[in-house]
């Protein structure tokens, strides 16, 4: 894609280490499964517990959106009602399950992908089952029908453990793989694992991401280490009111921490 018809992100302005951080949930893979061996890393819900948990966001009045869109919402003071949707990796079936559900109830959502790993399979994951990733067309695919792409990294890799190099290539490569296929520059990182620390958090800033996602980043929480919620196959509307306490509480507890 010729460098004039690249476009930057719109901006994105984050949540300031003063603000409480937005509650974004973290999804995966949507997929069918009986079995829970089927899903030894919880990482799986079914079409039918996505569609009964974006009902249960909307019957309280709330919509689920892109991080990109909830953090620009919040800075225009629109973000009351929003809550953040993210599927990691970049599976196959967000095209076939989980994009018709969103666009049924509404939502957007952010997915983040592994430009190193098109069209392949999670074989980072030794106990499967193999699910497969989407390919350079699906990932376009997802950004036309107006979701936002953001990066994952390469090829999900933890890199707390990876040298200086690896770590530019896992950020900055990826980044720029990524306007080559979308034609625009992904503000959004995500922390394969979640694992982070602060050289990571420090590059990833430097490499230009307006954001970056973790799970429970600790005394590192900020704008490039949002903490997340996981959503698994067991979550009906009482754990999800359980887990957005939680989530209320942590982040009254980093205020008092401050």
């Amino acid at each position: 894609m010729s460098a004039d018809t690249d476009t930057a992100p719109a901006a994105v302005v984050v949540p300031t280490r003063r603000t409480a951080s937005p509650w974004v949930l973290m999804y995966h893979s949507v997929a069918e499964f009986t079995d829970p061996a089927e899903d030894p890393y919880g990482i799986t819900v079914t079409p039918l517990a996505l569609e009964a948990q974006l009902m249960w966001l909307r019957s309280r009045g709330l919509r689920g959106v892109s991080v990109g869109e909830l953090l620009r919402a919040r800075a225009a003071g629109r973000g009351a009602g929003l809550v953040g949707l993210t599927f990691d990796d970049g599976y196959t079936d967000f095209l076939s399950h989980a994009l018709p559900l969103l666009s049924r109830y509404d939502c957007t959502a952010t997915l983040f992908v592994l430009p190193g790993r098109l069209g392949v399979d999670n074989v980072w994951d030794p106990l499967g089952p193999r699910k497969s990733l989407l390919t350079a067309e699906g990932i376009r695919e997802v950004a036309d029908a107006g979701q936002e792409i953001g990066s994952h990294g390469l090829l999900h890799q933890d890199l707390t453990a990876t040298a200086d190099d690896v770590l530019q290539q896992e950020l900055r490569g990826s980044r720029d793989l990524l306007r080559e296929l979308t034609g625009t520059l992904p503000e959004g990182f995500c922390y394969p694992y979640g694992h982070l620390d602060a050289r990571v958090v420090s590059a990833t800033r430097a490499a230009g991401y307006g954001y970056a996602c973790a799970i429970d980043p600790g005394r590192l929480a900020g704008p490039h280490a949002l903490p997340r919620t996981h959503v698994s196959q067991a979550d009906g509307g009482a754990r999800l009111r359980i887990k957005q306490f939680r989530h209320q509480v942590r982040e009254l507890r980093r205020g008092v921490q401050r």
